[in-house]
């Protein structure tokens, strides 16, 4: 048995059912041990207890729910296995560190907890954070070069490298999509925030965004962090894209992937 591809069925499992009552002992029998030990094993095998994972995805997806919904509190606390409103909203403001009932004001305040993933050769997905910011319009000057999805892993280091040379450390790397479906890439861009030389301006529109922080900038970690992205948290996500360009943000020795969402 293959314990880690045994796990992600159950992980599965779980994520289909998080709006009803759910069975450890049943969780349990799909890898065919008991309850005890299975809790045990998710422990050591997820560094938190099952308890604790349920209870996160659950608040997590009412969080953004709360956000993008107009339900009642008490409708979302009972679909999430809460028997009230008080219990629920307790619960709520210790894992967001903000009260449900102002979620609507403070969306930035929102946890975004995603669903564990074991990979095949038996190491456990990167947990990477996730969270929800505010920018104005912002207008940023740069160039880009045409390419496509299997092109831009090769082209965005030596294009960077590129740019650095002539006009100095970038501040923002933008990927601009062929669709809305996000599917196609179109262009990467280097862009800074003044004006300089023969650079072309582009103005970013006031918006919310998903930001993934990566304490690097190193391509490769940028392009795990995105390809994680997309495989493990976009199938859970709740949250609405909008159709414009993606940014990277480089400061500080980190890099903030940002992700743009709808009000």
């Amino acid at each position: 048995m293959n314990i880690y591809l045994e796990l992600n069925k159950i992980i599965e499992y779980i994520e289909n059912h998080l709006e009803e009552k759910i069975d450890y002992k049943e969780l349990a029998k799909m890898i065919g041990i008991n309850e005890y030990t299975f809790q045990k094993i998710f422990s050591i095998m997820c560094n938190i207890t099952l308890t604790e994972y349920i209870r996160n995805r659950r608040l997590s997806n009412a969080g953004q729910e709360l956000y993008l919904n107009n339900e009642k509190i008490i409708d979302i606390a009972l679909r999430y296995q809460y028997e009230n409103a008080t219990s629920f909203s307790r619960a709520f403001e210790k894992f967001h560190g903000i009260k449900p009932s102002n979620v609507k004001k403070n969306p930035e305040k929102l946890k975004i907890y995603t669903k564990l993933y074991f990979r095949e050769i038996n190491e456990q997905a990167k947990k990477v954070e996730y969270m929800i910011i505010e920018r104005e319009q912002m207008t940023l000057y740069g160039k880009y070069k045409n390419t496509n999805n299997a092109k831009i892993k090769n082209l965005a280091p030596k294009f960077y490298k590129e740019m650095a040379e002539k006009y100095g450390e970038p501040l923002y790397g933008m990927i601009e999509y062929k669709d809305k479906g996000r599917r196609f890439v179109k262009a990467y861009w280097i862009m800074y925030d003044k004006k300089m030389n023969d650079l072309e301006t582009k103005k970013i529109p006031k918006s919310k965004w998903i930001m993934i922080r990566i304490k690097s900038q190193k391509t490769e970690e940028i392009q795990e962090a995105s390809d994680m992205f997309y495989q493990d948290f976009l199938p859970i996500s709740k949250y609405h894209f909008r159709d414009i360009p993606e940014l990277e943000y480089y400061h500080d020795d980190i890099t903030d992937f940002l992700i743009p969402i709808e009000n």
